[in-house]
């Protein structure tokens, strides 16, 4: 119980959420120096295509001399600003008449495209403010009526957000086609709530797609619902169902670190001595990812690590358990060294999920089977343009304005 007690973020899975407040980390030490280091590539701003020049020629010479050499430009200064937003408010005034010869009334309809009352742009960007960005239903209506001018209710925004979810259906199965056919795939899970009952949110993230899926059950069904007919390298923890993969799998080296860190904390001296030496044996080997190993320095290494699960695996206590885990994980502990483009750990999952993380903590979840499709189709469209260096906000004006026209959105910007 005490051991429970003592654990944070860094010795255990437990999210850093969980830390208590009054116990801060010790910051990393610094060379005092704030921002980029010397060497690193500035982001500044960048000069834009400019929709306006203004040529700005010298004063004259304080020394009253009239004769000045030809003027050339010496620097370019940049100045963004918004044009005034106006609205635009299109009325479609329809019709009727009646037949003189049957009598019948025949009424003008709304075309197909125009049949909401708000346009692909305005939708996409109640989308983006919500999926993208995470930001509230109440929020969105003050943005409208704040920035936009515009009178909406909450209704009406979420019924944008499903017809902007229904356009993203497309999307998310050619996210989903190529998750399913990349030679790696990084996977997790969280916790996720739907009208307050546990689901589980989850993830598999490849070089170049991210997908979601929220399903009833951490189990293997869900896992293979996730992954479907895909048979690539796995990395993940050490949860049962990823240690059942029949194919190659690399285990996340950083849970590993964590459990040895959290065990080398403990008081009883044996056990902190476990600790430290699985924890400075795990380093090593993750340290390896950016500095190969030569023959004499794995087989030493080896020897080390096989010397340490010698002298501990038949404890009963942490030390024994940690140790008949690394044991039986042994297969899976250096494939990254093996395989190209395999990491070490499965930070590239848990990365997917932090925003995931962050709107179950503001929102509590969701409310509906169809408030569910919306985060997997938002979230996947999210991190694949964030992975891919794409705007999302393009990306959903062609989405809905694809659905408004009855065509299939165009969906080059994955190849």
């Amino acid at each position: 119980l005490q051991g429970r007690l003592d654990q944070t973020s860094s010795t255990s899975s437990k999210p850093p959420s969980s830390d208590s407040p009054f116990k801060k980390r010790q910051p990393r030490q610094s060379s005092g120096k704030r921002g980029g280091k010397k060497g690193h590539a500035g982001s500044g701003p960048k000069l834009l295509e400019p929709t306006d020049v203004q040529v700005i020629l010298p004063p004259s010479c304080s020394c009253g001399h009239a004769m000045v050499s030809a003027p050339a430009p010496y620097r370019t200064h940049q100045v963004l600003e918004l044009p005034p937003i106006e609205i635009e408010v299109t009325h479609f005034i329809l019709h009727q008449s009646t037949c003189l010869g049957c009598g019948q009334t025949l009424s003008a309809e709304v075309p197909p495209a125009h049949a909401t009352g708000y346009g692909p742009r305005l939708s996409a960007l109640i989308g983006e403010m919500a999926g993208i960005q995470g930001t509230s239903r109440r929020l969105i209506q003050d943005f409208c009526h704040s920035v936009l001018s515009i009178p909406i209710s909450l209704g009406a925004i979420q019924k944008v957000l499903d017809r902007t979810s229904q356009a993203l259906l497309p999307h998310y199965e050619a996210i989903a086609a190529l998750a399913r056919q990349a030679p790696v795939g990084y996977i997790d899970e969280t916790p996720w709530y739907c009208q307050n009952a546990l689901n589980w949110l989850w993830t598999m993230t490849t070089d170049t797609v991210s997908l979601f899926l929220i399903h009833p059950n951490r189990s293997k069904a869900a896992f293979f619902e996730l992954i479907d007919d895909w048979s690539g390298l796995l990395v993940s923890d050490g949860y049962g169902v990823y240690q059942d993969w029949v194919n190659r799998r690399q285990t996340c080296l950083a849970h590993l670190i964590r459990t040895a860190r959290g065990l080398s904390t403990k008081r009883d001296a044996a056990l902190a001595a476990c600790g430290r030496w699985a924890l400075r044996e795990l380093q090593s080997l993750c340290h390896m990812a950016k500095a190969p190993p030569s023959g004499g320095e794995w087989r030493a290494w080896y020897a080390r690590f096989c010397n340490l699960i010698g002298r501990y695996q038949d404890r009963k206590d942490d030390a024994g358990r940690l140790v008949r885990r690394l044991q039986r994980e042994m297969a899976s502990l250096w494939l990254f060294l093996c395989e190209a483009g395999v990491e070490a750990t499965n930070n590239r999952a848990e990365r997917a999920l932090r925003f995931a993380v962050l709107w179950r903590k503001r929102s509590n979840g969701t409310d509906s089977d169809k408030g569910n499709r919306w985060v997997e189709r938002s979230l996947s469209l999210r991190h694949t343009c964030r992975q891919l260096g794409k705007s999302t906000y393009p990306i959903l004006v062609e989405a809905l304005t694809s659905l408004f026209q009855g065509r299939q959105p165009d969906l080059a910007w994955l190849d």
